[in-house]
């Protein structure tokens, strides 16, 4: 019967063709940001001085003037109510790797036996959301149900087919974050306040500097059919057993290679949706592994950007089902080929238009890049083992350090010109600040122009690359809140820049001048921070033993990562850039640690299942066929005829019955070892045992399945087989 339904789905998914999609008749350019209530939107439905109000919110971060609430809601309501909007929500982000949205109608009585449409400044700014039911990690009781969303007026308003979107922070009715908005808005405002100190001393012009993330998020889509037949890919986004496909990446024929017909045109609903939400969707393209994909925005300002990717994933998950796809953002939905990242791009940038990280023109321009660079790299240093965990997560676990993603050990590259630029400083050479931007590098092929080589190469085990004007953080996971990654980083280059800013102002106030100080600072900080600084193989097993004589935090366990939020240093940065106090670190940890737990247990019962009651039966029923034949054999020839014959398949039956030995044995094995972490108390010391004891199992168990897969007969097996989940598109 199994077997029947993986032949019926994959003949439903090879005869499914391309859903061609209209494009609009307008330019991009015009339909752009159609259904979202910008500042275009806002100059229209709004007075002038409550415009001129929002203007000053948005760009100079002045606070929100209730006062304002009712017309702003009102202009919100004249625009929605044009647009067939019927309903309103507080759209926010939980710890939950996801999105949450309750929807209300803006219908109520009118007093007269009708019914009215009703959105006021009060339903705009505040709604409450029941708290107790998402995680907190301890810091809310069940019946402790009391929580507040409330609007984010820097992200702005959109909609999504009858409904408002209003987008908001999340906290418990004591005020402690219950999302990630919250602690990443004050990460921006503690990296504003410390990198304007700093840029003040070369640009006193500067009155406010921007954390952006350009963010790059890869996918691989599968046929809805050929999904639906793999319960482990319904129940946990990735395929707990497969045998590889013949052919799968070694190629290198799918990278950039000609875009699938009905892939194609998955994209174009997506950029079409995504441009008129906003989202300035820039680059499509295949990835490395088959079907797999990737979509880039052009960089935004941080809160918005982080918003705008949790948008995109949920889109590209909807739109995905029109073309009869399933859009897999699992770090690892398929073994032995590239896992799916989303490299973040960050960088910061003044109100009068500097990239910080950017060499320029003059001495003191590259002295405020090295200045930026180095306290960056102090902060990658200081807090190494910090960054990793809020990268670090039971899905992201299964990508690092395999098929071009970056090794568990954070550590930067920077490419040859920025090595040698900071030797040049700390030895105190008189050319040190003479940076090369592009170079020009001509070829002897008189058809080609001339081309402009980068000053740093690129990197691809690098977790957090340098790449000319920004750092490329790669080892973000492609189903993870973005906010997770740039929250942390942003608090700890705040921290590094207003330490910088201390020891510069203590030297300027015993006598030095400016310039002398500030480089007197940065040659102790760049002696300070070469153990983070690597430009080889981040692969080899030589780096490996190198980063632990360094000191960089090398474990690999998430359950022990995850320690590195409760660390003395980590409160201490959390807690002096105002992000989060120590309690919301330990329950957010408390989450994390639930999380991981949670999601090793329904792998391992989904597994158990599969292996148990799929593989296991069509086994013994093929295995029985082949006994039956050699009996039928030792029936008509002589026996050392019979032998002769049989040979091939007894080896078979002996091979297949010990595969299906070690897999019973082990799973029953495996299902004890959940009940004795189950009984354990501690959340961390429960996800360790989960990690040390559970997962291990799943793999080993995995390899005999995935050998079975190759000895069984292929009209047996019950599941889509790799070669038809990677290449039937």
């Amino acid at each position: 019967m199994a077997a029947r339904l993986r032949f019926k789905v994959v003949d439903e998914a090879f005869k499914r063709g391309p859903m061609y999609v209209e494009m609009p008749k307008e330019r991009p350019s015009e339909y752009f940001a159609k259904y979202v209530f910008n500042k275009q939107k806002m100059y229209k439905y709004l007075p002038v001085d409550v415009y001129n109000k929002m203007c000053d919110v948005i760009d100079n971060g002045a606070p929100f003037d209730r006062t304002i609430a009712d017309a702003v809601a009102e202009g919100i309501k004249k625009w929605a109510i044009e647009n067939g909007v019927t309903h309103y929500t507080h759209w926010f982000q939980p710890l939950t790797e996801g999105t949450a949205q309750k929807h209300d109608g803006f219908v109520v009585h009118d007093g007269k036996g009708g019914m009215m449409e009703e959105f006021d400044g009060k339903l705009l700014v505040q709604q409450e959301p029941d708290a107790s039911s998402f995680p907190s990690g301890g810091l809310r009781s069940t019946f402790e149900a009391r929580g507040y969303s409330a609007w984010d007026p820097t992200s702005p308003v959109f909609i999504i087919g009858d409904t408002l979107m209003i987008p908001t922070i999340f906290i418990s009715y004591t005020g402690e974050a219950l999302d990630y908005k919250v602690p990443l808005k004050k990460s921006l405002h503690a990296v504003d306040k410390a990198a304007t100190a700093v840029a003040q001393y070369f640009n006193p012009d500067v009155k406010k500097v921007f954390s952006n993330l350009g963010w790059e998020q890869e996918y691989f889509l599968v046929d809805e059919s050929l999904y639906a037949a793999r319960p482990d890919l319904v129940m946990t986004g990735r395929t707990l057993m497969g045998h590889d496909s013949a052919k799968n990446q070694q190629m290198d024929d799918h990278y950039f290679g000609s875009i699938p017909a009905r892939v194609e045109e998955f994209m174009k609903d997506i950029e079409i949706h995504a441009l008129e939400l906003g989202i300035p969707c820039k680059t499509r393209h295949n990835e490395v592994a088959p079907n797999q994909f990737e979509f880039a925005p052009i960089f935004e300002e941080t809160n918005l950007a982080v918003d705008h990717n949790m948008l995109m994933m949920s889109l590209m998950k909807r739109v995905a089902r029109k073309h009869g796809f399933r859009c897999l953002l699992h770090e690892k939905p398929f073994k032995g080929v590239n896992g799916s990242g989303k490299h973040n791009n960050w960088s910061l940038a003044t109100d009068t238009g500097i990239l910080l990280h950017a060499p320029g023109k003059t001495q003191m321009d590259n002295l405020r890049f090295t200045t930026f660079v180095v306290e960056t790299l102090k902060a990658v240093y200081d807090h190494n083992g910090l960054l990793k965990a809020s990268i670090m997560s039971a899905t992201n676990a299964h990508r690092l350090g395999a098929n071009e993603a970056p090794p568990a050990i954070i550590s930067s590259f920077l490419g040859k010109t920025v090595t040698d630029l900071l030797e040049h400083v700390e030895k105190a050479d008189d050319d040190a600040f003479s940076v090369a931007g592009k170079t020009a590098f001509k070829l002897d092929l008189p058809s080609l122009p001339e081309l402009l080589i980068d000053n740093t190469d690129r990197n691809r085990t690098s977790p957090f690359a340098f790449t000319g004007n920004r750092f490329e953080f790669r080892a973000v996971g492609a189903e993870a809140n973005c906010a997770s990654a740039m929250l942390t980083l942003n608090s700890a280059v705040a921290e590094a820049l207003i330490d910088f800013k201390n020891r510069v102002d203590a030297l300027i106030e015993k006598g030095e001048k400016k310039e002398a100080a500030i480089l007197k600072v940065v040659r102790e900080d760049i002696k300070y921070i070469k153990p983070v600084i690597f430009n080889g193989n981040g692969y080899s097993e030589e780096w490996k033993e190198e980063a632990t004589r360094r000191g960089l935090d090398c474990e690999i366990s998430a359950p022990i990562v995850f320690d590195n939020y409760l660390k003395e240093s980590t409160v201490s940065m959390f807690e002096k850039t105002n992000v989060m106090t120590k309690f919301e670190l330990q329950a957010r940890n408390e989450i994390k640690w639930e999380t991981y737990t949670k999601k090793i247990q329904i792998e391992s019962r989904i597994f158990g299942d599969l292996c148990l009651n799929h593989i296991i039966p069509v086994v013994t029923k093929y295995q029985a066929m082949l006994i039956d034949n050699v009996h039928k054999v030792q029936a008509v020839f002589s026996a050392e005829k019979a032998q002769k014959i049989s040979k091939e398949n007894l080896s078979m039956i002996e091979r297949m019955s010990e595969h299906e030995s070690f897999i019973i044995e082990n799973v029953d094995k495996m299902i004890e070892a959940r009940k004795v972490a189950n009984r354990i108390e501690s959340e961390r010391e429960k996800a360790v045992a989960y990690h040390d004891t559970v997962a291990p199992l799943i793999e080993e168990i995995r390899y005999h399945v995935d050998q079975l897969e190759t000895i069984v007969d292929d009209e047996a097996w019950p599941l889509p087989k790799y070669r038809e989940l990677l290449f039937i598109r």
